[in-house]
């Protein structure tokens, strides 16, 4: 590591003080891959800057319930060592545009339908059997048939997953 290189490095402290988590949890992400770090030659754990963007984007998508894995996915192409350029920041934001228009639609659908029938099934409000009389849904399949989105083949396919979020 250069002396250029130091002034763009931060300690696992400054880290944690400037994105507002534990050491534990900057370890934590960096265990998963979803951070990356290296070592000075006196052994200490080093950051680039650009990884405080990538712990707000990782504790955004958190708050929005996203599963770690799937942010994991998502930062795979962004830099560990330097501040994302433009191009970067376009394919992240292609990437994730697709999947979070699924799951707002998803979230509406559930939203507008949730004080109703969702098509499960269970036969327990009082209006199931007038929104689906003799389970006909229940015919189509196990689970919530009518947070489905019918995909460009006209076939129907969850648009989200209410047991794995």
């Amino acid at each position: 590591m250069s002396g250029s290189d130091i002034k763009v490095m931060l300690a696992v402290g400054e880290v944690a003080r400037r994105s507002g988590i534990a050491v534990s949890t900057v370890h934590f992400y960096e265990t998963k891959g979803l951070i990356a770090g290296e070592r000075t030659q006196g052994n200490q754990r080093r950051y680039h800057r650009s990884v405080l963007r990538r712990i707000a984007i990782i504790r955004i998508a958190q708050r929005a319930g996203i599963p770690l894995a799937t942010v994991n996915e998502a930062l795979h192409d962004l830099p560990h060592d330097h501040t994302p350029n433009a191009r970067d920041w376009r394919h992240f934001t292609e990437t994730w545009k697709e999947m979070l228009e699924e799951r707002i639609s998803g979230l509406i659908q559930l939203r507008d339908q949730l004080t109703t029938c969702i098509g499960c099934g269970c036969l327990s409000l009082e209006d199931c059997p007038l929104r689906n009389p003799g389970d006909e849904l229940g015919k189509g399949g196990s689970g919530p048939r009518r947070l489905l989105s019918v995909d460009e083949e006209g076939e129907e396919e969850p648009v989200l997953d209410l047991n794995n979020g």
